[in-house]
């Protein structure tokens, strides 16, 4: 007979299906595929009802640490590297994060206090499990001990800027009550993973270390995610999803680590079989929210967290079930992935649309490792084109960073990189058709119509994305109809993206930061109004044709009444080394000015001020404005009827500086107070060089 929790489970997968009555508003936000729960549901009834794990760990597909010859054939030429980095921790001290840490939070915003020495901690934990599987000599037993033991001593692995959603809304954990937030969940997964390498050795130094991870994680992990009292809490579960609500990262992030921390910790069967059944659930409604194009809302920066997360997912799901529950062959799990590769533009620069970074390299081993589960040659190659660097291909080499699952498949894929990454050294051919081969299956232009966005390649070089959408995204900015274009993979026309993450960048005070709103992005200002926040201010009409290179979309709907704006249809089309611009509208009342901006990286040049360009001195003529980028320049026409100006925004967070240096400008055409009513703007960007 089914316990407790399986029956309200099953009622719950059940009761999941009502929803798809309440989706007429909401229909292109979530539609009820639920592909893994089927899936699981599937596999379970071919399997006679019969649980299909068992519980002990044993699916976990690594060699034992014992298995020496097993390690020294994954980790290859790398494990020399690897030990060296563990025995620089030999000595490590592990960081005792005090209250004030926490309160720190509460007091300035700040997070990193807290976060980084949590942080050391858990790279430090990773590094030595790794280094110990290595080399098998037990050299980095007792360390690893002690980060097992340091950890179990912590009153909780939430962050400090996670734990307000506890029932005290204080910074600080409360002992009497735990929620599973993105880094507790990896943090257990972490100690599940040396629990089960290690506790024999463990034993042997003391017993009571095991112990105490086994109940540290039934504690923090496994009870609080079947304990509907903090279910609120735990909100990234989602199972009371209703429409309107968002499902964002924290869902496949949070469900992947709890899912490994049951399979390798749960010692019930029944608890186990509950725990795949409500987390089969669970996910689905990340999957189901998602839409079918595949792209990633949250941007490139967050893909590994999202997309990347829920690929873990179903790759332990399907280990642990030895092969019967798989999602490899759906296709909207390979457009998940492949927009990764898609929104990499070049020298690692990559579409940001809202908080999501524009330089960053994507995780090479995840892309290597979804792309080959899924089939798709795009992926493959990409991760082997990230190796290359400095005029050469790197030798693939094991990340040592926080996620110690991630570490442990980058060591399974190692050799077959490796063995490609030689095979490209010996072709006798230049570096530029290398790198081009790697990305000849990417194609020139993608449009994703139900999240709306829209990326072009033209053949001179250029790079173009736009994006339509509404004003409550994941990771939300005000940025509807807004874009990018890069030339030779050197930003001009950009998206700043976000500043360091405080207090204040997930709070109601949200949109007085200066990034996150339509004014500092390439948007119109509508008769003196912004845009605003919410889920009913977006795009309408959107259309895109690929083979003309055409995007439009009106972004009417994105504005309040206040701009008293009955269309505003943005239209743009790329040519060679040339992207048109057309802003038509009708306004109902003149209540202000209108101001066309456009945020760009480099020096500006107003009509009549002088330039220098392949060493030559030009002078900008009327109705003209000059970008000049690091590596690249631009002129944009503008009307006759609009007054250009520049205002120079200084940076000094470091998250931004890292990215764009000291400086960006917002070139602003401003329109008279008495404009007419109806009329179009035409803008023309086009490269000099």
């Amino acid at each position: 007979m089914k316990s407790d929790i399986l029956l309200k489970i099953m009622c719950m997968v059940l009761a999941t299906g009502l929803l798809s009555a309440l989706m007429s508003s909401e229909a292109g936000a979530y539609e009820e595929r639920n592909y893994v729960s089927s899936a699981y549901s599937a596999a379970l009834s071919e399997n006679g009802g019969e649980s299909l794990v068992k519980t002990g760990g044993d699916w976990f597909p690594y060699p034992s640490c014992s298995d020496r010859e097993g390690w020294a054939r994954l980790f290859g030429a790398d494990a020399s590297r690897i030990i060296g980095q563990g025995e620089k921790l030999l000595g490590y001290e592990w960081k005792i994060i005090p209250a004030s840490a926490y309160l720190e939070y509460e007091r300035s915003g700040n997070r990193k206090i807290m976060e980084d020495p949590l942080e050391s901690n858990r790279k430090a934990l990773n590094t030595l499990i790794l280094a110990e599987l290595a080399e098998g000599q037990g050299r980095f037993i007792d360390q690893i001990a002690n980060g097992m033991w340091m950890s179990c001593q912590m009153t909780s692995w939430v962050l400090s800027a996670h734990n307000p959603r506890q029932t005290s809304r204080r910074s600080l954990p409360d002992p009497r009550e735990y929620i599973i937030d993105l880094v507790s969940g990896q943090y257990g997964a972490t100690l599940a993973i040396a629990w089960h390498f290690f506790r024999d050795e463990i034993a042997e130094l003391d017993p009571s270390i095991n112990y105490c991870v086994e109940a540290a994680v039934k504690e923090r992990i496994l009870d609080p995610f079947f304990d509907e009292t903090v279910r609120k809490a735990n909100w990234w579960m989602a199972d009371d999803w209703q429409p309107g609500q968002m499902v964002n990262n924290w869902n496949p992030w949070c469900n992947s680590n709890v899912l490994l921390c049951f399979l390798l910790m749960e010692q019930d069967q029944e608890r186990l079989d509950a725990a795949l059944e409500l987390s089969t659930a669970s996910v689905d409604k990340f999957v189901n929210f998602v839409k079918s194009d595949g792209a990633c809302e949250e941007g490139p920066s967050y893909w590994g967290h999202a997309a990347g997360k829920l690929f873990d997912y179903l790759e332990i799901l399907y280990e642990a079930t030895g092969g019967k529950v798989s999602l490899f062959d759906n296709p909207q799990i390979r457009n998940m992935g492949e927009y990764i590769s898609r929104s990499y533009i070049g020298s690692s620069r990559v579409v940001n649309f809202a908080d999501a970074t524009a330089s960053m390299t994507p995780d090479i081993y995840l892309t290597y490792r979804y792309g080959k589960a899924m089939g798709s040659r795009e992926m493959m190659d990409f991760a082997i084109y990230l190796l290359y660097s400095k005029d050469r291909f790197r030798t693939p080499a094991v990340p040592l960073g926080n996620d110690t699952y991630r570490s442990l498949e980058s060591v399974v894929v190692l050799s077959e990189m490796t063995a490609r990454v030689e095979e490209l050294r010996s072709q006798d051919v230049s570096p530029r058709e290398l790198l081009a081969s790697l990305r000849a299956n990417v194609p020139s232009a993608t449009w994703y119509p139900e999240t709306e966005f829209c990326y072009l390649r033209d053949g001179s070089g250029s790079f173009f994305a736009a994006k339509g959408g509404f004003n409550d995204e994941s990771h939300n900015h005000n940025d509807v109809g807004t874009f990018i274009y890069y030339h030779d993979d050197v930003p001009l026309f950009i998206d700043a993206g976000v500043g360091t993450y405080t207090k204040k960048t997930f709070s109601s005070e949200r949109y007085t930061i200066w990034s996150m709103q339509s004014d500092w992005h390439s948007l119109p200002k509508i008769n003196g109004v912004s845009q605003e926040y919410g889920r009913d201010f977006r795009s309408s009409d959107v259309s895109c044709n690929l083979k003309k290179r055409e995007f439009s979309l009106d972004i009417s709907g994105a504005y309040p009444e206040t701009a008293a704006c009955g269309v505003w249809k943005r239209f743009y089309k790329m040519s060679d080394g040339r992207l048109s611009i057309r802003d038509s509208f009708s306004l109902t009342e003149r209540r202000g000015a209108d101001v066309e901006n456009f945020m760009v990286l480099g020096e500006v040049c107003l009509p009549g001020e002088t330039y220098t360009l392949d060493g030559k001195e030009r002078t900008v003529p009327a109705g003209r404005v000059v970008i000049l980028g690091e590596g690249a320049a631009a002129e944009l026409s503008f009307p006759a009827s609009l007054t250009p100006s520049v205002t120079v925004k200084t940076l000094d967070d470091p998250r931004l500086t890292n990215v764009w240096g000291d400086t960006l400008r917002r070139i602003s055409f401003t329109s008279s107070e008495d404009a007419p009513l109806s009329g179009q703007y035409l803008f023309s960007i086009r490269i000099l060089k």
